[in-house]
């Protein structure tokens, strides 16, 4: 003799709605495309260990790049908003801003 047991209930709550809104993950995701590229994820690195910010001409030596490149790279990170900058005389400084990862690892909680 066979049993047979019916089951009723699901055995996880089904997912209804996505824990981040699009625009939310939109900005998330700009973020993630930014830190994607090795030379941005190494002065991102290098710019949040000088708390009194940093010009592009700190970082042609040590990554090998021209200023150019560097300058290119240190303004998508600002764009992406992990960077802020200010003038200071003929050259712009960089800062990283600590709140943008903080958002972002609170976007990424439920």
């Amino acid at each position: 003799m066979s049993t047979t047991t019916s089951v009723t209930a699901p055995c996880c709550p089904p997912v209804t709605e996505a824990a981040l809104n699009l625009e939310s993950a939109q900005r998330l995701a700009n973020v993630f495309a930014t830190l994607a590229d090795p030379v941005r994820l190494q002065l991102l690195s290098m710019v949040a260990c000088q708390p009194q910010g940093s010009c592009a001409c700190d970082f042609v030596a040590p990554l090998k790049r021209s200023q150019p490149t560097i300058s290119h790279h240190l303004k998508i990170l600002h764009q992406a908003g992990l960077l802020t900058r200010e003038r200071r005389g003929r050259w712009i400084w960089y800062t990283a801003r600590p709140d943008a990862f903080h958002e972002a690892a609170t976007l990424l909680t439920c």
